[in-house]
Order: structure tokens, then C-alpha cells, then sequence
């Protein structure tokens, strides 16, 4: 495969999110493989009440089953990372102490229920449960595997509503520069992409919700962006998905281009 004279640019961070529906953490670089996520991502999810998830048959479920910003935006006062080396999860919140935890313990995992309890406070309204599969993710789409956004695409979306925007916002796992402006929604399904030293296939837009009203530095829902992107373009779509085709390397600073 060849580059084409199509889409050229750069990756300018990467994302993922150990525990879905809170603040993403940074990366200088990942390795993808086919069929997968970022390692880690969305790994695990917190019940908000029982969801019906079985760990012994994982399947999808409603984010609105767990804890997630568009139900609860307070969520994203919580901030987490996790050490790849240990397996340890650690977490702070304004007015907490922090917390560290091993989620593949159910006595930890329990201990780290508690503490978002109370770190969420007045928001939960129901019994929380971290819970986890075995090789499962809790992605929003069954097979979104891993999300692109463009910074264009962005600063766009940051003249219409006339405020800066926190690239959080968008829960992307790859952030690219150099795209157009709403480049990445228009490629076909199937049109493949060099990320680094990995091949990807573009899979779907994604089409965004009002997880995205949410401002993942104050945990306030302060700027209706959905409305706002569908008045610029007359759609919702703002990322897309792809599947992972070549495994490789990804940094921050490699290239991101379209494959003829």
C-alpha cells in the first residue's frame, strides 16, 4: 500500500480510559493490535445500580447502565491512571483522598466503589459496582474499537460556539493534526489509514451525544454542543471508529495518513 495525495497528518495525542465514563489519561505512545481497543481501555465500568451485566457472558450494554457523563457529569471530577506495570488503578477527587486499587480484586474493587460513593456524593442513586470481563470493553458501540478526532474538526466546533473546547470532551483514543475540518467523518467505510507503525480500516462516524456538553475540567454541562455541531454541518457525527487491521507502534508526533 501506498500513501495517497489524500489525507496527511500527525498524531498529536493519544487517550484512553481504564474505567469508561471518566477523565481519559494521556499516553506518548500505545501498541495496537487487531481486534482490540487501546490495552486498557475501558476495561472496566462502575454499575450504577444492577445493569444486567454477567462477567461470565459479556456482552454490550447502555452506557446509561453505569456510571458515564451523560447521566452523571460530576463523574468527570473524578481523575484516574493506570500503572501498566502493576495493575494498580489510582484515582483523586477534590475533597477525597486519593485512592489506589487493584480493580482485578473484588475487595479492592469494592474499596474503590466506596470511595467514588462518596466522591460523587448527591449524584449516585444507587448501589456502584466496579465490574469487568474477561478480554470484554465497554466501548458506547459494540465494535468501536478505537476513535479518531481531529483537531480541525475541534477548532471548528470552538468558532461556532465561540469558547475554547477541551479535546476531552470527545473521549477520543487518537488525536489528530493536519486533517481538514470534518475530514475524518467523511471517509468511506473501509478506507484504511496508517497510525504510526499500524494499519487501521475506518469502521463508522461517530455520532455524538451530551456527553460532550460536559467540561471534563470543571464537571459542569456548560455548552450544548450537539445542537451546535449539527447546526454547522446538519449532522451529529464528529470522530470516527476504525478496526485495527496491522499491528504496530503508535507515538504521539507519528504520522496519520490516508492509504491508497
Amino acid at each position: 500500500m501506498t500513501v495517497s495525495a489524500g489525507l496527511r497528518g500527525q498524531i498529536a495525542a493519544l487517550w484512553r480510559h481504564p474505567v469508561k465514563g471518566f477523565t481519559p489519561e494521556a499516553l506518548d505512545q500505545v501498541r495496537l493490535t487487531p481486534g482490540r481497543g487501546l490495552p486498557f481501555d475501558r476495561a472496566w465500568a462502575v454499575e450504577h445500580g444492577p445493569s444486567g451485566f454477567d462477567p461470565a457472558q459479556p456482552r454490550h450494554i447502555s452506557k446509561f447502565r453505569f456510571v458515564a457523563l451523560a447521566p452523571m457529569p460530576s463523574a468527570a471530577r473524578v481523575r484516574t491512571r493506570l500503572d501498566d506495570a502493576t495493575g494498580r488503578l489510582r484515582a483523586s477527587c477534590a475533597g477525597c483522598a486519593d485512592i489506589e486499587a487493584d480493580l482485578t480484586d473484588s475487595a479492592d474493587a469494592a474499596r474503590f466503589a466506596d470511595w467514588l460513593t462518596a466522591a460523587l456524593g448527591e449524584a449516585v442513586e444507587a448501589p456502584l459496582k466496579v465490574v469487568q470481563g474477561p478480554g470484554h470493553r465497554f466501548f458506547d458501540h459494540p465494535q468501536g474499537h478505537v476513535s479518531l478526532t481531529s483537531r480541525a474538526s475541534l477548532r471548528a466546533l470552538e468558532a461556532a460556539v465561540g469558547a475554547p473546547l477541551d479535546p476531552r470532551r470527545m473521549r477520543g483514543n487518537i488525536e489528530i493534526e493536519g486533517w481538514p475540518a470534518f475530514a475524518e467523518v467523511a471517509l468511506t467505510p473501509g478506507t484504511r489509514i496508517r497510525l504510526g507503525d499500524a494499519v487501521a480500516e475506518v469502521f463508522k462516524p461517530i455520532q455524538r451525544c451530551v456527553a460532550t456538553h460536559v467540561n471534563p475540567q470543571t464537571a459542569q454541562a456548560d455548552i450544548d454542543l450537539v445542537p451546535a455541531l449539527q447546526r454547522l454541518t446538519g449532522h451529529a457525527n464528529c470522530g470516527v471508529y476504525v478496526h485495527i487491521l496491522e499491528a504496530g507502534d503508535v507515538r504521539v508526533g507519528d504520522g496519520a495518513e490516508e492509504l491508497a
